[in-house]
């Protein structure tokens, strides 16, 4: 079953379409013919400017999937966009202590942990063995981070950034860390959403449905768990709506979660099985920063989550999830070709990885279908570091381009809890991209 696609497009026709039926098509097979069937789901309603409800339905305005909201995370946007017009290379001023432990080692796409995707024998990673002054410096000229804030910063916050400048091994220090020509760059704070996906959409979006993933209680470092149907909203991609349905939504967690309250608005309010879980889930659910940067009318969101760390007697490896939407602006089509990260650990090391695609698909964002998300993995031997980078994308019309992957900074916390959530968790592999 699919959305019908111009109700995609509401965010265009909002003012006309508000409060109107949504349909839904659906195919049904009968005698090897396929015929098509139209069936009301609910009722649009008004978007809210504030928060919305534990309980509201709602259909995804980029995706358009239906879920149902479960409880709001307040996180700090820093939208590139908003203060670097000219859509600069925007670097952060680092000051990293060379440390005598030994180099870490870091993965992402093109890594043999990465979970749903082909294997990364057509991606290439790099690790600089230069000293860690040098690597250090490098990661100062080339990258962003997003510092954690104090709670006396949470209505705003800043990084700072700038426009990089090339690096010759002649330079000193001081020249290197001159090499960055500071800006700043804001974080708004704004509301997004926990959610559940329908499951019965999750075949037809082009997001992966098991991007919410943990490390489970295992003795292996290797073993992650995912949730199916999780997902994260921003409040405007929020298209409310209401519906008759005792049971509107199909995935396995509504009714432990959610109970049916016709009095109440909306009409299903939570269990006390829904605050526990967030509770007890709190620190791998948690998200805090997301970034946002756009080249040639394609904008690049990401959103990095800590995972926790896993002790052997060697080392400790730090785990990190992190997703990514890619989504046209323009009106030609795009299609995503290459991908090249830079990651930067604390510990000083600077490694490149460049690969085809992502998670085993060169995706195609066109004016019908703008968008796809994915989510992914990194990990170091150190408790911080930073990301950034570049897709090669080719237009429609032959063009191509490196588009800006918005630096972002890898930050641990301290309290890891590693127990599985309470229902829903499947076991799979980080051995696939």
């Amino acid at each position: 079953m699919g959305l019908l696609l111009h109700v995609f497009k509401w965010d265009k026709r909002w003012q006309l379409l508000h409060k109107c039926d949504i349909l839904v098509k659906r195919s049904i097979k009968k005698q090897a013919a396929s015929s098509t069937k139209l069936a009301e789901v609910g009722r649009l309603l008004d978007a809210k400017e504030g928060k919305y409800d534990t309980g509201q339905l709602f259909l995804h305005r980029i995706f358009g999937y239906r879920g149902v909201i479960l409880f709001p995370w307040t996180a700090r946007v820093y939208d590139r966009d908003l203060h670097n017009p000219s859509r600069q290379t925007t670097t952060t001023t680092t000051t990293v202590t060379a440390a005598t432990t030994t180099p870490a080692t870091s993965n992402t796409e093109a890594s043999s942990i990465i979970v749903k995707a082909g294997h990364s024998n057509n991606s290439t990673a790099t690790t600089s063995a230069a000293p860690q002054a040098d690597a250090a410096a490098s990661a100062a000229a080339w990258q962003a981070s997003s510092s954690t804030n104090t709670a006396a910063d949470a209505q705003q916050s800043t990084t700072k950034v700038g426009t990089a400048t090339p690096i010759t091994s002649n330079n000193n220090n001081n020249n290197k860390a001159s090499a960055v020509d500071a800006k700043e760059v804001k974080g708004k704070t704004q509301t997004f959403y926990q959610v559940l996906i329908d499951t019965r959409d999750c075949p037809h979006i082009r997001a992966q449905t098991e991007a919410v993933t943990f490390l489970g209680n295992q003795d292996s470092n290797r073993s992650l768990y995912a949730i199916p149907g999780l997902d994260y909203v921003a409040h405007d991609d929020i298209m409310p709506y209401s519906s008759n349905d005792k049971q509107p939504l199909q995935h396995e967690l509504f009714d432990k979660f959610l109970t049916h309250t016709p009095d109440a608005e909306p009409p299903f309010v939570s269990q006390e099985t829904l605050k526990a879980w967030q509770e007890k889930n709190h620190p791998w659910l948690d998200m805090s920063d997301v970034h946002k940067e756009t080249t040639e009318n394609v904008r690049i969101t990401v959103i990095p989550f800590y995972m926790g760390c896993r002790e052997t007697p060697a080392s400790s490896v730090y785990w990190w999830r992190y997703c990514i939407r890619l989504e046209n602006l323009g009106e030609l089509s795009v299609q995503l070709r290459e991908r090249h990260w830079r990651i930067f650990s604390l510990s000083g090391t600077l490694e490149t990885v460049r690969g085809r695609g992502v998670v085993g698909q060169e995706p195609i964002l066109s004016p019908r279908l703008p968008a796809f998300q994915y989510s992914s993995h990194v990990s170091l031997q150190a408790p911080s570091g930073h990301m950034w980078g570049t897709f090669r994308l080719e237009r429609e019309d032959g063009y191509s381009f490196d588009c800006k992957i918005p630096p972002f900074s890898l930050e641990s916390k301290p309290d890891d809890v590693n127990a599985p959530p309470v229902g829903g968790a499947s076991s799979t592999r980080d051995d696939s991209d």
